[in-house]
């Protein structure tokens, strides 16, 4: 986090209000939506996209909407109405999308979820929506990916990424920080 009184860089300061907007321009799902109906999907930044639980007769639709690759984070059984990672699987194979599922139980988001995210996000031709109950793991895996990611944005801007979409992620700011000098000192 910076200092308060300094300013951020011209270019810095333009990307984040770019990942701002970017992650504002979706409106989210309506009040007194039904459950049954899956989960409006949410940009964060690039081809990087959030919802909540997503469902299988929602599949064919995000394709549609230019999805290509499905992470789902949410353990089977967390809640009687959800359906299971297979169902939504099938949808998504069924649909020619790419499906992975990596569950990540309570806010501690494990190594292996984040190389499913880290993985997906490497090709920015591959459009990819990561989804758990409510998004906040899915923006917490993606923040984690994000700051590993040689050429990712830098700390700042995918804390303002992550508030920007309602899902802040404070308290992996020092895990943030960390991952993005580590891979500044990569050659």
């Amino acid at each position: 986090m910076r200092p308060a009184g300094r300013r951020v860089s011209g270019a810095r300061s333009a990307l984040v209000r770019a990942a701002f907007l970017l992650a504002t321009c979706v409106p989210l799902a309506a009040a007194g939506e039904a459950q049954d109906a899956g989960a409006t999907p949410r940009p964060l930044v690039g081809n990087v996209w959030i919802a909540g639980q997503v469902v299988p007769e929602q599949v064919a639709e995000l394709k549609a909407q230019g999805i290509r690759t499905i992470i789902d984070l949410r353990p089977d059984g967390e809640a009687p109405e959800q359906p299971s990672s297979a169902a939504v699987e099938v949808a998504a194979r069924d649909a020619g999308l790419a499906f992975a599922y990596s569950p990540v139980a309570g806010s501690e988001v494990p190594a292996a979820a984040v190389d499913a995210v880290s993985r997906a996000i490497l090709r920015p031709d591959n459009p990819v929506l990561i989804y758990c109950r409510s998004g906040r793991r899915a923006v917490r895996a993606w923040a984690l990916a994000e700051a590993s990611r040689i050429g990712g944005l830098e700390a700042e801007a995918i804390q303002a990424v992550a508030n920007s979409a309602g899902q802040p992620v404070d308290d992996l700011e020092e895990r943030i920080a960390a991952l993005v000098a580590a891979r500044q000192k990569l050659p």
